[in-house]
């Protein structure tokens, strides 16, 4: 079995390619999505401020909470949170006596504003993680036609080159990879690996895949079928190309099928 390696171009910078275009690495899209929050509810504030006199504060609340559920449909719990932040403060600056400082003047001002804050943060929060329960839905369900599209291939009997190189194409994709290849042999020195169980170990370290992202050296991903190694395949990531548990998980059954391919063109050769 010759190197079969998903990434004939080379690396794309740093960028990973999808559908012909180009997905910012997760960071810079956090980042993004921070200042998002931080910047839109005085935006929405400031835009509001030449009508004030005719607005009652009660509306103009609902109006900076209701930026804060648009900011946590499109972000992080973290942005809702900063966002909630950021709109109570705006009101505070751009709605409460005296304007553009942060005393309050009177009693009723102090009172909508910490009601702001309070339902700004409960409603962001939940916004965020309704969002995020639909999008782990929608991931697995995606993930495991991944899985059931590679296992028909076996089924089909297809030979065993395809099947390696359909699944280091999945794996590139579902991991955000910069490159990933097959090889059938095995690093003289281990390095980081990822284990069945939908980890990542470095020697006795267990790595914070969903806090540092995969390791920037190259990751092992063993083939094996029935406990017998057949080789692996080498991943390499951008920097802070942090995934799941269910994304690992996958990755080791995409490995499987590469595997029962392998044994199954073995058994009849």
């Amino acid at each position: 079995m010759r190197l079969v390696d998903a990434e004939p171009h080379g690396s794309r910078g740093g960028h990973e390619a999808r559908d012909g275009g180009f997905t910012l690495p997760s960071w810079v899209r956090s980042a993004l999505g921070l200042l998002v929050a931080m910047v839109a509810p005085l935006v929405v504030a400031m835009a509001l401020a030449p009508v004030r006199s005719d607005l009652p504060n009660a509306t103009v609340a609902l109006v900076l909470a209701a930026v804060v559920v648009l900011v946590a449909a499109t972000g992080t719990r973290l942005a809702a949170a900063v966002a909630a932040v950021t709109a109570a403060l705006s009101f505070d600056l751009v709605f409460t006596r005296p304007y553009g400082t942060l005393s309050i003047s009177r009693a009723q001002d102090v009172q909508t504003t910490v009601l702001l804050l309070v339902v700004a943060l409960i409603v962001g929060q939940v916004a965020a993680r309704s969002r995020g329960h639909r999008r782990l839905v929608a991931e697995t369900s995606y993930n495991l036609g991944r899985v059931h599209a590679v296992a028909e291939m076996v089924a089909s009997g297809a030979p065993s080159d395809q099947v390696v190189l359909a699944v280091a194409i999945e794996l590139k994709d579902l991991l955000g990879l910069r490159s990933c290849r097959f090889d059938p042999s095995f690093a003289e020195r281990p390095g980081p690996f990822i284990e069945r169980q939908g980890s990542v170990s470095w020697g006795a370290l267990r790595w914070g895949f969903t806090t540092l992202g995969l390791p920037t050296k190259e990751v092992t991903l063993v083939v094996e079928n029935q406990g017998r190694p057949l080789g692996r395949y080498v991943l390499l990531a951008p920097p802070g190309t942090r995934v799941t548990e269910d994304q690992l998980l996958t990755a080791v059954a995409l490995a499987d099928q590469a595997g029962a391919a392998l044994t199954a063109q073995a058994q009849s050769a």
